[in-house]
């Protein structure tokens, strides 16, 4: 089995114990090594965490440095890998899907609006570059189709509905509405076919009552990384501490 069949076949089947398909998303090889060695079965990379191990801000980092990193994350663990390439930074599908592949991504997060805060994209244009991703990279990439009509303050499901229709007709594996409530999961799954990747939230549901709600599939954004720094954080602060007490 490919990688990629690997991670398409996670969706469809409960986790151990129950619950949806977890994806920690790690920043760099080491935390990659440290989640998988956790026994997490595949990894998600998040945009906001790997731009800030880059040193830059998230949705500015160049395209070359993000591929690079993947490559490095990928390279370090033996589990699948999915990378998140914001809205493929302009790049045509031929050569977005090459690139993943070179990385040895085994699935990719592509987004409906411009990494950079601009407005959405057309859903027809952006299920015909779906569709052209899917037909340049065949089974070999889990495409998870970002809509994010949440995250520009619609709450309405009606537009994201009509959004997942159209990328799901267009190849999507895989549905995720950044942002939505987690009441309107179930819904939008039901309304689009496809299984939902929920974003989990320091103050929002865990894992296990998301996938209760309707999530197939579990990702936490920049959230995993944020925590990690804010432990980096609290260390450097005790270590000058200890410096200007003389310890």
């Amino acid at each position: 089995m490919t990688s990629a069949a690997a991670l398409r076949a996670l969706h469809h089947t409960p986790a151990p114990g129950g619950g949806p398909l977890v994806l920690p998303g790690p920043w760099d090889a080491a935390s990659a090594r440290a989640f998988a060695d956790a026994g997490f079965p595949a990894l998600a990379t998040p945009s906001a965490g790997v731009s800030a191990s880059l040193g830059y801000a998230d949705g500015e980092a160049p395209a070359a440095e993000m591929f690079a990193a993947v490559a490095r994350i990928a390279r370090a663990v033996d589990v699948p890998v999915s990378a998140d390439v914001e809205d493929g930074y302009g790049l045509a599908p031929r050569e977005l899907v090459g690139r993943l592949l070179e990385a040895g991504a085994a699935g990719c997060n592509l987004e409906d609006s411009d990494r950079r805060g601009g407005p959405l994209r057309d859903p027809r244009e952006q299920a015909d570059f779906l569709a052209a991703v899917r037909a340049e990279a065949g089974d070999a990439l889990v495409v998870n189709a970002r809509v994010d009509t949440f995250l520009r303050g619609d709450a309405d499901p009606a537009p994201a509905i009509a959004r997942g229709r159209l990328y799901a007709a267009a190849g999507a594996d895989c549905l995720y509405p950044i942002l939505a409530p987690p009441p309107l999961l179930a819904v939008l799954g039901e309304a689009v076919g496809l299984p939902v990747n929920a974003l989990a939230l320091p103050d929002g549901p865990p894992p296990r009552e998301l996938g209760r709600l309707g999530a197939a599939r579990v990702t936490f954004g920049g959230g995993l990384h944020s925590r990690a720094m804010a432990g980096v954080a609290e260390t450097a602060a005790l270590l000058a501490a200890g410096l200007r007490d003389g310890d």
